[in-house]
């Protein structure tokens, strides 16, 4: 005997409010159609567990998406399906008593699978395959007791494939809010073992879990970026993660102090290393030149590799009270200091945005040292912006770990040159910075300030008169570069 089965393949994303039968008929037909309906349905109802039994192996068959659930609890799905039978079955006989009880199955169903991590697919999949065998064993029992009334089930299927179709959108719909719920609850873990990782008080028994649920080694090498946006206005905003140009996979570096030609640049369109490219915002200066703010970015006499792109290594971001925070996991030999320059090279930042990499540390439950590190190099950044490393800068940093005795040491070094006129004093000032930058040289210094030599030699003799330091005796030296330092980085 043919099988009267109308295929239906929509996938409905809403519930549809129309009763899966008709309260008004059209014809006598339909009445008679509804009558072999109900009589066929009450059939099924009667032998219910053999048709769960039945459905369950079609499943565990033809659905690979259900096969390792049944293999791990096969009462458990054997449960499901026939409570889902049962109230389904029995909204074709009595649709005001069971729709509701129906409808609360299947948005069940479809949660619980969300949670178990079935594919859409397959749990739309298996309503359909339930509707279909429903359908023919509807069929097969009007055949069974009367074959001429077969044809009246035309008349009935188009509501009965309907009611499958309803059930399908309420699954879906449970089952994409469901999938949203885990996954707010999987961000807002990560983003608490973030924040603990970063505040050093996630505990040792937790770091398996969190390596697992954030996809980083318990034991790789680490770095912090901290990032803090220029101020606006009359008052300091909050954090505001500034637009950068970090890529997801950081780089690495080839060997520091070498070149590699064939490893390309993170950003196509990337200036040469520390320079402004055209129409864009102004990075730090050439490696081993000081910026406009006299700060050295840079160990001199190298030049960086440019970096290169590794997969799998995209950073982690977190929003503290004062900056943005980035897990930067490294991925170059130990020791190698080329792989923070490579990343410092890659960030793309608006101008007067501040930047600080701290050192490398090892392990997760380094983080929250590493994280203090970034915050010491986030505060040595200049006022007018750029990035600092903190293995490059840590006579500045050793400045703003303690600013009151930063500032009395300025004080004690500089106060005479506050007796001077600002511009008088202003000058002096940069023409000490300048000849530090240039290691001691008045000839590179005069360069620089576009003056002679011995116009800076003049200008140092003077500094020297008036402040009583002698900057060829190397503890006066030091004393003064630590002075400028902390006159630069702690001024209100």
């Amino acid at each position: 005997m043919p099988q009267v089965v109308r295929p239906r393949i929509a996938v409905l994303h809403g519930t549809h409010p129309a009763s899966p039968l008709p309260q008004r008929f059209r014809s006598l037909a339909d009445r008679e159609a509804v009558e072999v309906l109900h009589r066929a349905a009450r059939v099924l109802v009667a032998s219910l567990p053999v048709l769960t039994d039945r459905l369950v192996e079609a499943l565990y068959e033809q659905e690979p998406g259900y096969r390792a659930a049944i293999e791990s609890d096969r009462a458990e799905i054997w449960q499901e399906v026939h409570h889902s039978l049962r109230h389904n079955v029995g909204s074709l006989i009595q649709p005001r008593e069971f729709r509701e009880a129906a409808h609360r199955t299947s948005r069940r169903i479809g949660e619980i699978r969300a949670e178990q991590g079935v594919p859409l697919d397959a749990v739309l999949h298996a309503f359909r395959m339930g509707g279909a065998m429903v359908w023919q064993d509807l069929v097969d029992e009007t055949a069974r007791r009367d074959p001429d009334d077969v044809r009246l089930l035309v008349h009935v299927a188009a509501d009965v494939w309907n009611f499958v179709d309803e059930h399908c959108g309420i699954v879906g719909d449970a089952y994409r809010q469901a999938e949203r719920r885990l996954s707010w609850r999987r961000e807002n873990q990560q983003r608490l073992m973030i924040a603990a990782l970063l505040d050093g008080t996630a505990r040792i028994a937790d770091l398996c879990e969190a390596a697992a649920m954030l996809g980083l080694p318990e034991q790789g090498r680490y770095a912090v970026l901290a990032v803090a946006s220029a101020p606006r206005g009359p008052q300091r905003p909050g954090p505001a993660r500034p637009p950068l140009n970090l890529p997801d996979a950081l780089p690495v570096a080839a060997p520091y102090g070498q070149s590699g030609p064939d490893l390309p640049d993170v950003r196509p369109d990337a200036a040469p290393y520390g320079r402004s490219g055209e129409g864009g915002p102004p990075h730090a200066a050439p490696y081993g030149q000081s910026g406009p703010d006299g700060l050295p970015h840079h160990r001199p006499g190298t030049a960086p590799p440019p970096p290169t792109a590794l997969p799998g290594t995209a950073p982690l971001w977190h929003t503290g009270p004062d900056a943005e925070f980035a897990i930067l996991r490294l991925t170059g030999d130990p020791g190698d200091p080329g792989e923070l320059h490579a990343i410092a090279a890659a960030l793309d930042a608006p101008t007067g945005t501040r930047a600080g990499i701290g050192s490398v540390v090892e392990g997760l439950a380094a983080l929250g040292d590493a994280r203090r590190l970034a915050e010491t190099a986030l505060r040595a950044c200049p006022a007018s912006g750029g990035t600092v490393l903190l293995d490059e800068h840590l006579p500045d940093a050793l400045v703003v770990t303690s600013p009151a005795l930063g500032s009395a040491l300025a004080d004690r070094v500089l106060g005479p040159l506050d007796r001077l006129d600002p511009s008088d004093r202003d000058v002096i000032l940069e023409t000490l910075t300048a000849w530090l930058d240039a290691d001691g040289s008045a000839q590179r210094a005069g360069a620089r300030l576009y003056c002679h030599r011995n116009t800076v030699l003049n200008r140092l003799r003077r500094f020297e008169q008036l402040t009583g330091r002698c900057l060829t005796r190397p503890r006066d030296a030091v004393e003064v570069s630590l002075a400028l330092a902390a006159r630069r980085l702690l001024a209100p």
